[in-house]
């Protein structure tokens, strides 16, 4: 049953890990202890390795780098239909945040166990993020919006007080991000984050937020 989320829900007997290493390993076991059956994948470097021994089916996926294996959403798809996977675990990294990924999952009818792709899309811009959980009334860290020129940030970091975190939209795995504790550190800040974003992201845009030190993080599952 497709939801109004966009995320696709059914039973499922059969699933595809789209991932290696101890995540897979992980995923493995539970569907051992519910049942289900496995499928993994498995690049030229992973031949050997105890998530493609334990699984009920494996195969090949292509070359060691990621970009010609775990990477490749037509690969993944092309071994679920061939397994007759019903369903396809991203595991975390690689396709896991790749809403392109989890939709691809709903049109060809195979269980995405993950968040819909619009969430993903969501999510995976910073900005969007916080505008999000603000307007469901969640509390979010004191900052700017996106699109401010050097000079407004500079003005808005004496606002928000110091120290603050130069922080790319499309930013992920802390590239285009700079801590700064002092106000003449900042434009040398912003500069390099834009450069960093723009490498990575091919988006050079940032903001700012106040910086939480001694944060603690706290993460719920929903099950």
């Amino acid at each position: 049953m497709k939801r109004e989320d966009g995320l696709l829900t059914k039973r499922f007997d059969k699933l595809l890990i789209a991932n290696r290493g101890e995540i897979a390993m992980r995923i493995l076991r539970a569907c051992h202890e519910l049942g289900i059956k496995t499928v993994a994948v498995y690049s030229d470097a992973d031949r050997n390795a105890p998530h493609v021994r334990y699984a009920d089916e494996a195969y090949h996926i292509g070359a060691p780098p990621a970009r010609e294996s775990y990477l490749v959403i037509e690969k993944i798809l092309d071994i679920a239909k061939r397994s007759g996977a019903e369903a396809i675990h991203p595991g975390y990294g690689f396709l896991a945040e790749r809403a392109v990924f989890a939709q691809a999952c709903v049109d060809n009818d195979i269980v995405f166990v993950g968040p819909p792709a619009r969430a993903i899309d969501i999510m995976g811009d910073k900005q969007e993020a916080r505008q999000t959980v603000k307007a469901a009334g969640v509390p979010i860290v004191p900052g700017t919006e996106p699109g401010l020129n050097d000079e407004e940030m500079i003005a808005a970091a004496a606002e928000i007080g110091f120290p603050v975190l130069v922080k790319a939209v499309a930013g992920g795995g802390g590239k285009g991000m700079r801590p700064v504790h002092r106000a003449e550190d900042l434009p040398d800040a912003i500069a390099g984050a834009r450069r960093e974003a723009l490498s990575a992201f091919g988006d050079d845009v940032v903001y700012l937020e106040k910086m939480i030190t001694e944060a603690r993080h706290i993460e719920i599952q929903l099950l």
